[in-house]
């Protein structure tokens, strides 16, 4: 499969009439790169803990979208013509682009760049040619998401075998697989922070447990708890776009509707989320567990926002935490007396903590 990369040099002030331009010329996706600096109201639900130094904004941007070119005997591009012999089009998402379609396409662009100039500063308005390569590029990425061991947990695409050298633990019992697809959502097993959270949830769900996942992500961590015996999992999540992601992999799990409950929401502040998630388990839940960042960690272990969810006794696991914020989650911890912290483990630049509901 050939993909043939164009990038458009011009200014953050016409990138949007730029990319509205492009989309109504067929082209479906465009790559935005600027230096505007994410405000408030962008980063609100991001949950960002260290945002990357971008540089100052200079005003420039580049924009770049990827053509599927076609090729001699690619069945793909015959589609139907309706019966007048009309000719239908195909989803733009997989359209096919002939070399004398690219060079009308890049035309047509140039001609309205040149019209745009008349009214704003789109820049330098040149387009760059990228390199062509042979690569698919909706699945290529699965090469690099392997099957990964870590604990007593296998994480595994669904489109991997059990590795040979697990399918002897496997089949004794001695190892749980779970099946991620990663989707949209984050939790592939494969970061610092998954895998403390993994080692917890071996350590501290129990048969019979109740558990809330607060971040859900891709779901790992309720599957993982629910495999380690938990009777029914609550998970929240803020980030609509996950949603499909996390009930796939429920399904690759084989878990059912009475085991997992998704409650899509902002369980800080959102009274019909905290609501949802307290008639899930009215008596309040065996284990709790948040894989997000240090600063709404600290909002969820202040006094009122999680600890009224965990049981006396009940378990809170936490991660995503950068080792520079750890301290200032163990004084938020120390903070509310609901709360003992019972262990600090570290992974690489980033730490677990958990704690225990008195």
């Amino acid at each position: 499969m050939k993909w043939r990369k164009y990038t458009i040099n011009t200014t953050t002030e016409a990138e949007d009439m730029i990319s509205l331009m492009l989309s109504e010329n067929g082209v479906e996706g465009v790559q935005i790169e600027d230096k505007v600096p994410l405000s408030d109201s962008d980063t609100k639900g991001m949950f960002i803990d260290i945002l990357p130094d971008i540089g100052e904004d200079d005003g420039t941007a580049r924009l770049s979208f990827f053509l599927h070119l076609y090729e001699d005997g690619d069945a793909a591009l015959e589609h139907s013509a309706d019966p007048a012999g009309a000719d239908l089009s195909y989803t733009i998402a997989d359209r096919l682009w002939k070399e004398e379609e690219i060079e009308e396409l890049l035309n047509t662009v140039r001609a309205e760049l040149d019209e745009m100039r008349t009214y704003m500063n789109i820049g330098e308005g040149s387009i760059e040619i990228g390199t062509t390569e042979d690569t698919d590029w909706r699945n290529s990425w699965k090469q690099y998401f392997k099957p990964i061991r870590t604990g007593g947990f296998l994480i595994k695409p669904s489109w991997e075998e059990i590795p040979e050298e697990t399918a002897e633990e496997f089949a004794e019992g001695a190892l749980k697989i779970i099946e991620i697809d990663p989707g949209t959502a984050f939790g592939t097993g494969s970061h610092e922070t998954t895998r403390l959270c993994l080692g917890a949830v071996e350590k501290y769900v129990s048969h019979g447990d109740t558990v809330l996942d607060i971040g859900t992500g891709s779901g790992i961590l309720a599957i993982a708890a629910i495999s380690c015996g938990a009777k029914m999992a609550a998970a929240t999540e803020l980030d609509e776009m996950c949603e499909p992601s996390i009930r796939d992999n429920a399904g690759y799990n084989g878990i059912t509707d009475s085991q997992f409950a998704l409650i899509m929401g902002n369980i800080i502040g959102d009274d019909n989320v905290r609501d949802s998630v307290r008639e899930k388990s009215p008596e309040g839940y065996d284990v709790v567990i948040a894989n997000i960042l240090a600063p709404v960690i600290v909002m969820l272990a202040s006094a009122g926002v999680t600890d009224v969810f965990c049981k006396k006794g009940g378990i809170f696991i936490t991660s995503g935490i950068i080792d520079t914020k750890l301290q200032e989650v163990i004084s938020a911890f120390e903070a509310n007396p609901a709360w003992e912290i019972l262990e600090v483990n570290t992974l690489g630049e980033w730490a677990g903590v958990t704690a225990k509901r008195v």
